[in-house]
């Protein structure tokens, strides 16, 4: 690992992609502290401090800490998360989305600037939701007023500035990707996630020093989190292999294919987009219900309670399942094979080849989210049974594992495609990929 470490100096393109992208998470960790105009940061950082274990605990986790300090990006990259999942959701039902999908690099700038134009007017409405909710805090705060002057005065400059600070993410989150290493936005989502697990790390010890935590149950929960890291870890990298024979055929005197291979099917196809969108969308019944003042809404969404995470594992089974099936077509590789003269053996090419490819797939499907259910719940049981202060493992553990692993995958491709050796080695096993790909 220290000769691939080192060895990414020796490769300008890569040095290069590496700082432009420290760089831009350095100027997104910047804004973070950009106030919005009119509000008491004070006093919300208070509440905030107040809420740790809440949904407004979740929420400023995934904002990075931005909410904590009512900063221009206190909405963070959801609103474009959120017009993703409804675009995916569209392509499914509206032919037009599903022949730009098929169109190549064309089709798919088009689609990305209908995420934009949807990232725009969820931005709006989320905001005129949380400039509501934070006028509502003044008369429930016992820290004081969190708006100065309200009014729709505030609501408007609260829309622009939160709209604007979303639309600056969103372009940053599209230039690493673009001219970084790593997908963007998954990276601005691991950068928020990081920058709180030193403060969440310490509330925890200073909570155990006073004695509110046990050294047994500190024992316990630091075991428990070192046990969902590598369980994290094993199952995001493991697939199953499903063998592949290419058929011999003459070319003048030579013979060529007749080798074996093997089509890689990981056991969590989705990765870490199924708690995403599933934490995106809880999200929106508390900003529906500080918007129209339907209370009985914050009563069922409440963090932590078993109405909360029964809904919660349920919408991350269905976006494993619905991930999986929009980026991953059986049909189609089963076609290709067909073309490349490859087969599975014993089974048929053709339909055949896509109906076993299918079946396989949903069985893995079924493992992969049972395990992403089940570690995206665990915080609610510490939360809940040991008090634990901050946003323990799950969700969060689970994009920060993920998103390590693809960006040092990246970096490892990056090495190794300039014969340099890689972080684990020339003989060692590499990084597996977080897409695989036949």
């Amino acid at each position: 690992m220290a000769s691939g470490i080192a060895n990414i100096g020796k490769i300008p393109e890569l040095r290069k992609r590496i700082f432009f992208t420290l760089s831009l998470l350095a100027v997104y960790r910047i804004g973070i502290f950009v106030t919005t105009p009119g509000v008491d940061r004070g006093v919300m950082r208070k509440l905030v401090a107040q809420g740790s274990g809440s949904f407004l605990g979740l929420f400023n986790m995934f904002s990075g800490g931005a909410l904590e300090q009512l900063s221009i990006m206190a909405l963070g990259i959801m609103p474009y998360v959120s017009s993703s999942i409804i675009l995916q959701l569209l392509s499914s039902v509206v032919p037009r989305l599903a022949e730009l999908r098929k169109e190549g690099e064309a089709g798919h700038r088009k689609i990305n600037q209908y995420t934009r134009y949807g990232t725009v007017i969820l931005s709006f409405i989320q905001s005129l939701g949380i400039a509501t909710y934070l006028e509502s805090l003044n008369q429930t705060s016992t820290f004081g007023a969190v708006v100065a002057h309200p009014g729709w005065g505030f609501r408007l400059l609260t829309m622009i500035s939160l709209t604007t600070g979303t639309a600056f993410i969103m372009w940053l989150g599209e230039q690493i990707t673009e001219r970084g290493i790593g997908n963007g936005i998954s990276l601005i989502i691991f950068a928020g996630i990081v920058s709180r697990l030193p403060d969440a790390i310490l509330q925890t010890f200073r909570q155990a020093g006073s004695g509110d935590l046990t050294p047994i149950d500190l024992m316990f929960v630091t075991v428990v989190l070192v046990a969902v890291v590598a369980f994290i870890i094993f199952f995001e990298r493991g697939q199953r292999r499903i063998p592949i024979q290419h058929a011999k055929r003459m070319v003048g005197r030579k013979v060529y294919g007749g080798h074996s291979t093997f089509l890689p099917l990981r056991v969590n196809q989705s990765g870490v987009i199924p708690p995403i969108f599933a934490s995106t969308l809880l999200m929106f019944p508390n900003t529906v219900a500080n918007f129209t003042g339907w209370n009985w809404l914050n009563n069922i969404f409440v963090y932590g309670n078993w109405q909360y995470n029964v809904i919660y594992a349920m919408l991350i089974v269905f976006f494993c399942y619905f991930y999986t099936a929009i980026t991953f077509q059986p049909t189609d590789v089963a076609d290709n094979l067909k073309k490349q003269g490859a087969f599975i053996p014993g089974i048929r090419p053709g339909k055949r080849t896509a109906e076993y490819i299918d079946k396989v797939l949903n069985r893995i499907t079924f493992g992969g989210a049972m395990y992403v259910a089940a570690v995206c719940v665990l915080p609610s049981f510490l939360i809940t049974k040991f008090h634990v202060p901050f946003y323990l493992g799950g969700t969060g553990l689970m994009i920060v594992v993920g998103v390590a692993l693809d960006t040092a995958q990246q970096i490892e491709s990056h090495l190794i495609t300039r014969h340099y050796d890689g972080f684990t080695g020339p003989k060692g096993a590499r990084v597996r990929g977080r897409r695989a790909r036949a």
